[in-house]
Parts: structure tokens; C-alpha cells; sequence
């Protein structure tokens, strides 16, 4: 049984009060999403979107809200958002279409202005009557997306007056100790995309104006921006990458954006700005890939969207391996290398935790395979959008462990990296490194205040103990209230030997069932319960908890390493799935990628899963 913190936790979130003497460690188990758009972003109001900033901050708290005449709503609502519209262009579209005099002065604002009056209105689209009317629909309003790239000459009092209406909205959201806003934007440089999180108010946030791609390409550039900001405000910003999967080879390279070697400087810049990465959302799964972990057989997760890509880089004749493009784009093989420079420039650049958000550009924060919403407007619910979105998955989630819901408290956790990632589920997690943790205390009803007392939490550093000398890790999941069991618990771990090779290994370290590690190495697959014809599954399989104390079997004290937990939940159905039960349709794959390549068979089940932030071992 896991602890009764975590449970109180989980029940706390439910909205069940539960009365406990306050702990001095982060005992609140917070949820959220740093990445959703609204109408604000440039390739969001073109292609369908009208959700308002204020639309989106409602919903994530729990209310109903009309999006393109559906009506939608959380189950559970979120502690936490954040929406972060696209610094480029912002605001523009929604004021050009109101008709924004000092847009339509010029021929490019008034050509535009045109264009998307001759646009379909998305909830038109989404009650088509027939596949063919929906494509044609769904088609015409995707050619919005190219207007995004317009060249408007946008003045400082434009760009100021929408930033400042984003603060406000920020603010006026947000209610300490119940439900927290974080204003912020998107920075979006050809494949180099991060979040932008401000930690501080609207007296801070509002002296600046959002430092864009068309200010700089070189996110070199945002984080000087950052650092300034910082220094002459003295309040807290970070900035998040997001889509590595996508970056095709550029987020985590060993050089710098103008093709330099990496300095101390820029690993202590890169490391102090950007503590945490986003490993899952909408458009696919960062941890790994097949390419880079040949043995991990959940390495392709949802993965659809490196295959496009890939696909379209092989046409253009990359000159680059496309493994060499995979080592650089996802996150594990950055944790890597960041072992590497962890030895030649003594800093760890990549030395970051993990979280997951949506990327919704419809305003809706939701990671739910049963109420999933799509990315664009044309994605929300309707009967014939498996066939043309199946590339998407409803993913993800940030999970906090804070002291408290309060900007200063969840910024904190950030800061220190004690946050995890999950796909949608809100798997409960804790994850602790150290040297003396006993057999028993993962099932200790106090396992957290043994946790902290003895080791350090996820994202920490775990130095060489001469009285021990073997890591102990301490692990314990369980599933959310009315959610599916779980399969496994995994370590993985990363390695770099006394030869300057790095290494990764996967252990299955306790799962549900009588199942055994065969012969070679490999834990059977948990049965699966779904049902495809009705769209269900039971919880006749799997654990509802899964807790252990793991000591590294194959630890060597002279070889820097990291480890992070991942936990597989049992299979349950896909949102096309659920699609096919809802409308009576015949699930179809989709005859192309969105550049018009055709694709596979999209997935009819998933295995929803949570990532922990690494702790890092470093030798003496």
C-alpha cells in the first residue's frame, strides 16, 4: 500500500478535504499545463479558434464553456495553467478581423482581412454531414495556417497593448492557494520552440514586451533577454523547450545555435534557465526512439510525428543520419550527453526534469483519451476526424510536488526540478534517490518524510556516500482514483564508463501479476482488457499501486550516471477508439500525414504512461 501522504494527496485533489499536521516538505500534488493557445496565436484564430484567454482559464478550473458550439468541460479541473500564445504576431488576427484600423491601413492588412472573411467558420465545418464535406471544410480552413507567417510591421504599442491584456488576464485568474496562472508566451524558432514562464506579477511581467523569433532566431538571444529581465526585475522567469521530437536535430546539440563548441558559460546559462523540458504532448512523445533504444520495447510510443518528419527529411536528402537527428531531439539521449559535457566543461547542461502539456491551440487543456479535444479546431469532436487527426494523441500533463498552490511555490519545484510528466493520466508519483533506504519503506505509510529525510527527491543529486557505495531508490506509484491499474514500474538508467561511452539500460523493477523475467530479460506483456467494439476496458488487470526500494545491481562509483522512473499504466482504448463507439463509425486510417504522405494504421489502444525527473549520480 502507498503512502498516506500520497493518498491524502490524491484524495486532497478530488476535492475530499483531508485534515493532516502540515509536513515541511512539498506534500501537495499539483496539476496542470503550460502550454495551451487561444484565438491570440497566430495559427490558431486562421485555423478555426475563438477561445478566449478568459475562455481558456475558465475551463481549466472546472466550467463549461462553448467551444465552436460544443459544449465542454474538465471532469476533474486543473490547479495550474498557463496559456502561452505564439509571441509572433500575437493578438493580431482576432483585432485584424474585428477590423483594427491601424491593421487595415496598410495592403497586407487589408488583403488578409479579405482571406479570412473568406474563411469557413470551424463549428460550420464540425457539423458536416458527410467525410467529404468535413475534408473540404477541415482543408479550407487549414490553408489559414499559411497566413500565420504574414509580414506584419506590428508597432510597440500594438504588441505592448496585447501583452498587457494577457497579464491582466493572468491576473485576474489567479487565486492563491486554490488555483495558480503563470503569464507567459510561446517563442517559436524553426524547430527551436520554448515556453516562457514568468514567475512574478503584473508590475514585473509588464515591463516587457515578448522576445520573439523575429527579434532573434537564436535562443541565445531569448535567454540574454531573460537574464536581463531578471536582473532588473529580480523576479523569476524560465523557459521550457517543447517538441524536441520535431526540432529535427537541433534542440540538444553539443554546439552552440552558431555552431561552436559548448562553454562552461552557456551549460550554467542553458542549466539555470531551462530546469525542465516538456518530454510529451499533443504532437507526440519526446522520451526516445526505436532508433536510439533498440531493447526498449515502449521506445515508439506515440511517435507518428517523427516518421512525418523523418519522411520529409529523407525526401530533401538530409545530410545528416537520421539517428544523428534522433540523438539530438530526444530526451533521454540528452540526459546522456549531458554526462558527456558533465566531464569535458564540468557543467551539465541538460540537467533538467520533465513535464507534459498539451499544446492545445483550441484553449482547451485537455490530455484525455475519453474527452479529448484535438490540437486545432478542426480536431474537436466530431464524426470523421480519426480519419484526418489520428496523428495526434491527448497528451499531457505537468505534476507538481509543491508546498503549496502559489506561483512562488510551483515555481520553486520547477526551479528545482521536483515536477514529473505524465500522458494524461494523473498517475501519483514519488521518487526518491539515496543510500540507505530498508526494503520496507516503500511501503511505509510515511514513505515521503522517509524519502526526504533520507535521499533526496526527484531532480536532485545523489553524491558518493564511502559508507554505502549503492544507490537506493525509492519508488512508488499508484493510479488516479477512477483511473486504469498499472502494468510496471521502470528505472531507466544512464551511464557514461571510465572509456567515455555512454550507456542506457531499462529495468522492470516490480509489475502486477505473477509474471516473471524470462530468459531473455524481458517481462511478459500485461494482458489487455480493453474492449474495442464498446470502447472499455476493466481493472481486471494490472495493480492499482506499485511501490519498491531498487538498488542499482550493476552501480560502479566511478561512473556518473542518472536514473528516472517510468510508469506504464495497463492498456486502455485510444481516443479514435472511443470516436468509433460514440458515432457507430468504422475507425479509418488516415489516407495522409498533414503534407499529404500516406500513412499507417493509426493505434487503436494505448499504454499511458508517467516520467519522473531524473536524480543524478555524481562521483567524487
Amino acid at each position: 500500500m502507498l503512502s498516506a501522504v500520497i493518498f491524502f494527496s490524491a484524495q486532497a485533489n478530488a476535492g475530499i478535504s483531508v485534515s493532516i499536521e502540515k509536513p515541511s516538505y512539498p506534500s501537495k500534488l499539483l496539476w496542470g499545463d503550460t502550454h495551451v493557445h487561444t484565438h491570440l496565436s497566430a495559427d490558431a484564430y486562421p485555423l478555426g479558434s475563438r477561445t478566449t484567454p478568459d475562455e481558456a482559464y475558465r475551463f481549466a478550473k472546472g466550467e463549461k464553456i462553448i467551444s465552436n458550439g460544443l459544449v465542454a468541460q474538465l471532469a476533474i479541473p486543473l490547479d495550474f495553467l498557463m496559456v502561452s500564445d505564439h509571441a509572433e504576431n500575437m493578438g493580431v488576427f482576432p483585432r485584424l478581423a474585428a477590423g483594427d484600423p491601424s491593421l487595415l491601413k496598410t495592403e497586407l492588412g487589408k488583403t488578409i482581412f479579405e482571406k479570412l472573411k473568406n474563411l469557413p467558420l470551424a463549428d460550420e465545418v464540425l457539423t458536416s454531414k458527410t467525410e467529404q464535406e468535413f475534408r473540404t471544410g477541415a482543408d479550407a480552413l487549414s490553408d489559414g495556417k499559411a497566413l500565420k507567417a504574414s509580414g506584419f510591421m506590428i508597432d510597440k504599442e500594438f504588441k505592448q497593448n496585447v501583452w498587457h491584456s494577457v497579464v491582466d488576464m493572468a491576473e485576474k485568474h489567479n487565486d492563491p492557494g486554490s488555483f495558480t496562472t503563470f503569464s507567459g508566451y510561446e517563442y517559436s524558432s524553426g524547430g527551436l520552440h520554448r515556453n516562457v514562464l514568468f514567475a512574478g506579477g503584473a508590475e514585473d511581467t509588464k515591463r516587457i514586451i515578448p522576445f520573439s523569433s523575429n527579434d532573434s532566431k537564436n535562443p541565445e538571444d531569448l535567454w540574454s533577454f531573460l537574464k536581463e529581465y531578471i536582473e532588473t526585475t529580480g523576479s523569476g522567469v524560465i523557459s521550457i523547450p517543447h517538441n524536441s521530437n520535431l526540432s529535427g536535430g537541433k534542440m540538444f546539440t553539443s554546439e552552440t545555435f552558431d555552431g561552436l563548441p559548448l562553454t562552461r558559460d552557456y551549460a550554467l546559462t542553458r542549466s539555470s534557465l531551462e530546469p525542465i523540458v516538456e518530454v510529451t504532448q499533443i504532437k507526440g512523445d519526446s522520451e526516445t526512439h526505436p532508433l536510439l533504444s533498440p531493447d526498449d520495447e515502449f521506445a515508439s510510443f506515440e511517435d507518428a510525428w517523427w516518421d512525418v518528419m523523418s519522411s520529409y527529411r529523407n525526401k530533401n536528402s538530409s545530410s545528416v543520419s537520421e539517428k544523428k537527428i534522433a540523438e539530438r531531439s530526444f530526451v533521454r539521449s540528452a540526459l546522456k550527453t549531458g554526462l558527456d559535457s558533465q566531464v569535458d566543461i564540468a557543467v551539465n547542461p541538460f540537467q533538467f526534469g520533465v513535464i507534459g502539456s498539451t499544446d492545445s491551440h483550441t484553449g482547451l487543456a485537455t490530455a484525455n483519451e475519453a474527452n479529448f479535444w484535438g490540437k486545432m479546431a478542426t480536431d474537436q469532436p466530431n464524426p470523421f476526424r480519426a480519419a484526418r487527426s489520428s496523428i495526434y494523441s491527448a497528451s499531457g500533463y505537468a505534476a507538481v510536488w509543491a508546498t503549496e498552490n502559489t506561483r512562488d511555490a510551483i515555481f520553486s519545484a520547477m526551479k528545482r526540478r521536483e515536477v514529473y510528466a505524465t500522458t494524461g493520466p494523473r498517475i501519483i508519483l514519488r521518487f526518491f534517490g539515496g543510500w540507505d533506504f530498508e526494503d520496507d519503506d516503500a511501503s511505509n505509510p510515511n514513505i515521503a518524510e522517509i524519502g526526504y529525510t533520507k535521499g533526496v527527491p526527484m531532480g536532485g543529486e545523489l553524491m558518493m556516500d564511502q559508507q554505502e557505495g549503492v544507490p537506493h531508490l525509492l519508488i512508488a506509484a499508484m493510479r488516479e482514483p477512477d483511473g486504469a491499474n498499472l502494468d510496471r514500474l521502470q528505472v531507466i538508467k544512464g551511464w557514461r564508463d571510465q572509456q567515455g561511452n555512454v550507456h542506457e539500460r531499462v529495468y522492470d523493477v516490480v509489475w502486477s501479476g505473477e509474471r516473471a523475467i524470462q530468459d531473455n530479460g524481458k517481462l511478459p506483456p500485461v494482458k489487455s482488457s480493453v474492449n474495442l467494439a464498446i470502447a472499455d476496458y476493466r481493472n481486471t488487470v494490472g495493480s492499482p499501486s506499485l511501490e519498491i526500494t531498487w538498488r542499482d545491481p550493476a552501480f560502479r562509483p566511478d561512473e556518473p550516471a542518472f536514473y528516472y522512473a517510468r510508469v506504464l499504466q495497463i492498456p486502455t482504448p485510444r481516443w479514435n477508439t472511443y470516436d468509433a463507439s460514440v458515432y457507430k463509425a468504422t475507425i479509418k486510417s488516415p489516407s495522409s500525414d498533414p503534407w499529404g504522405r500516406r500513412m499507417g494504421t493509426p493505434p487503436t489502444v494505448i499504454q499511458e504512461r508517467a516520467y519522473s525527473s531524473p536524480i543524478w549520480y555524481k562521483p567524487k
